[in-house]
């Protein structure tokens, strides 16, 4: 991952509906949740999920497959972790630090 797609990726996942749309993703693995299920987990209007999304799609932490009528959104788990190794890349130099504590 470069600089431009981290941040890409990081302003995507900087609004508050995004984010929790993302985590929900995220908690729902590979296989995702539809479009209804995530917009009435998280209490939005269709048109303000619909934005949310593209924004994460654009910035490639989200994708959809159609099925049927269906459309079925799941987190991009590559682009994710590829994001999450950017920001921690030589983190502390190599040495012992909170990267390796446990959480609190």
């Amino acid at each position: 991952m470069n600089t431009e797609s981290a941040v890409l990726a990081l302003r995507a996942l900087s609004q508050n509906h995004r984010l929790a749309a993302f985590r929900a993703l995220v908690q729902a693995g590979p296989d995702g949740l539809s479009v209804g299920a995530l917009r009435a987990r998280l209490e939005l209007p269709a048109a303000t999920l619909s934005a949310h999304l593209n924004r994460l799609r654009a910035a490639g932490l989200v994708t959809d497959r159609r099925d049927g009528r269906t459309i079925h959104v799941s987190a991009h788990f590559d682009h994710m972790d590829a994001l999450l190794g950017f920001l921690t890349e030589n983190c502390c130099a190599g040495a012992a630090c909170a990267a390796n504590r446990p959480a609190r």
